[in-house]
């Protein structure tokens, strides 16, 4: 039975279910093959695990199960939890119904399979033959009792036999879900918000080269699948012919420690004069030094100088063109960086109480310590780099 505390964590979670986004088949399949382009063999022999992917309705189990010869799999497992909200919408398996608003909501779930075979003989293997499988081997379909939590025992024992984990984990809990992965020491692809890249548990991955972005998605939103109950009360909504809902999502990318080819490409750059001179974006300005950190501000990704061997505060989305051998991540400019090495300043509750008063015009705490200050003003989110073959003797100040 769960502890306690897993209680706690599980009723936590269920209390999240905004947070249930499932992904589209064309978004994985786009994704997986980035990497088999770059290594075809990146899944042969290895062991895939979805842990957070329903069983009978993930795409991430059909994409796999269905392409699992093609990529050389050596086994795939995947657990669903307590009382999914799609299970048995589409695929039915005994008790698990005969389809949507017909069942009751399943009891949490694993399925490991080590060989997709051309049971219905037409020639191909497929997701219809893993369907038929599955019904005439019940045994590859084993309760958890725990509930399927990611965090429980049951699931952690599953992890340990996993060589790859690839799943859409809960945006709330992708700080625990990452932090998992890490202490298993697993490989993995999973996506995740934007903002999780400034996390103070994730940060330190992508900085020290562990974790990194994806290929596929780069920009501009994604569309999800969601659940009967989940309100669409945005326009960036829809529901299918079929009554399906889905919500598009902004600010999502991939996250792996998977290599790919697009990771090694290098950005072309312009120098500080060339910038100034061409770049309509930086409309003819000098670039800014932070009042607070010893480094310069550079607000957008092809602003970025070939020639300033100093120190830069870039956009987040600057990890979608990161290239390990071409940059070096120093931190973040974040007042709960660990590294803030290249701080210059830190503000006193009264000059930040005057910035407020000064920007506003009303008395309140304007907190210039939790990012870079440009002339007084706060930038968005900036992560710190520089360049790897340049030294500080280039900087240009």
């Amino acid at each position: 039975m769960p502890s306690e505390s897993l209680n706690k964590d599980l009723n936590s979670a269920k209390v999240a279910k905004k947070d249930e986004f499932y992904t589209q088949y064309v978004d994985i399949q786009k994704e997986i093959e980035a990497y088999l382009e770059f290594d075809s063999e990146t899944f042969r022999g290895k062991v895939v695990y979805c842990n957070s992917d329903d069983p009978f309705e993930s795409n991430f189990f059909k994409y796999f199960a269905a392409n699992f010869n093609k990529l050389g799999l050596k086994k795939l497992i995947t657990a669903s939890y307590d009382g999914s909200p799609i299970a048995g919408a589409q695929l039915t398996f005994g008790e698990y119904g005969e389809g949507n608003g017909q069942r009751e909501k399943p009891k949490a779930i694993a399925v490991e399979i080590e060989e997709v075979t051309d049971i219905n003989r037409d020639g191909a293997t497929g997701i219809e033959d893993v369907k038929l499988f599955l019904e005439r081997n019940p045994h590859n379909r084993t309760p958890l009792s725990e509930g399927g939590d990611f965090r429980s025992q049951e699931c952690i024992e599953l992890l340990k036999k996993a060589d790859i984990v690839v799943s859409n984990p809960p945006f709330s809990l992708f700080k625990e879900y990452v932090a998992q992965l890490a202490e298993h020491d697993k490989k993995f692809l999973i996506i995740g918000n934007m903002q999780a890249i400034t996390y103070l548990e994730t940060f330190p991955l992508i900085k020290d080269n562990k974790m990194w972005l994806g290929p596929t998605i780069r920009s501009g939103d994604r569309e999800f699948r969601v659940p009967e109950h989940y309100p669409l009360n945005a326009s960036s909504s829809r529901v299918d012919d079929e009554g399906v809902k889905y919500i598009r999502v902004k600010g999502v990318r991939w996250y792996t420690n998977l290599d790919h080819g697009r990771r090694h490409e290098e950005l072309n750059l312009m120098t500080m004069a060339e910038n100034l001179r061409y770049n309509k974006k930086l409309k003819g300005q000098p670039y800014d030094r932070y009042d607070n950190y010893d480094a310069i501000e550079v607000p957008f990704t092809d602003a970025i100088p070939s020639d300033y061997g100093g120190v830069m505060g870039v956009p987040i989305t600057f990890l979608d063109k990161y290239n390990p051998d071409q940059f070096e991540i120093v931190g973040t400019l974040d007042s709960n960086a660990r590294d803030n090495a290249y701080r210059t300043r830190v503000y006193t509750s009264e000059e930040c109480r005057d910035a407020y008063l000064k920007r506003f015009g009303k008395p309140g705490t304007y907190d210039l310590n939790a990012a870079g200050v440009v002339n007084g003003v706060k930038v968005y989110k900036r992560i710190t780099i520089r360049h790897r073959h340049r030294s500080e003797k280039g900087a240009k100040k």
